[in-house]
């Protein structure tokens, strides 16, 4: 029980208490809990420099902005599940450190299914949003079939890339000694939050080039 809980904490983004919750001090709780929120506080520092990177095209194409939680907070779901997925397993013996590759095909596979339902989803979204006037006072707005296609390839590439790091960051932890619970689902949406930004801004590259960019 008290393996579970110390590694549930772990896994909630925070250092394991070493007593009952009621029973350790502010000062304590205080301590393990600003350690990780501030590690995560400089690891979102990395997004608002990717976005700074990116800020030209969203000055050109304002519209890219408004879908932009929608997949770096789908990739950090996605990521976040994995990681729980893995860890557990690990944690019941399920999986070895060997069984990595097995566990990447299987995820790599279940990753792009799960961006491309995401991505379907999100597209049908953005036509009907779209076709029914709803972004036409939004820069970029009337080529809703482009940003549709932006936003579901960017999930697909968003998606598959949280699973493949969720999947293997207990992994690489393991594999350095380290307790695989620390992949917490905070820190892997904060790290997928970043790749996430330019997955999407990419593939917008790619696919809006010579349109609106």
């Amino acid at each position: 029980q008290e393996e579970a809980t110390e590694d549930a904490q772990k896994f909630g983004g925070m250092e394991a208490l070493d007593m009952p919750y009621l029973a350790s001090t502010r000062r304590e709780m205080i301590r393990k809990r600003a350690r990780w929120l501030t590690i995560l506080l400089i690891g979102e520092m990395l997004t608002a420099t990717a976005l700074g990177f990116f800020q030209q095209a969203l000055d050109e194409v304002t519209i890219l902005a408004l879908f932009l939680p929608l997949i770096i907070s789908s990739g950090g779901n996605s990521g976040s599940q994995a990681s729980t997925l893995v860890i557990r397993a690990m944690a019941l013996g399920e999986v070895r450190l060997a069984d990595w590759w097995l566990v990447f095909r299987r995820e790599l596979a279940i990753g792009v299914v799960l961006g491309m339902i995401l991505g379907v989803v999100a597209a049908l979204r953005v036509v009907i949003w779209g076709a029914a006037g709803a972004y036409h006072h939004i820069h970029g707005g009337g080529q809703y079939l482009l940003i549709g296609a932006t936003v579901a390839g960017s999930l697909v590439g968003c998606v598959l890339w949280g699973t493949l790091m969720g999947s293997m960051l207990p992994f690489v932890l393991r594999r350095a000694g380290a307790d695989p619970a620390s992949a917490s689902a905070p820190l892997v949406a904060t790290l997928v939050d970043v790749s996430g930004i330019i997955i999407y801004f990419t593939i917008a590259h790619v696919i809006l080039a010579g349109t609106l960019l």
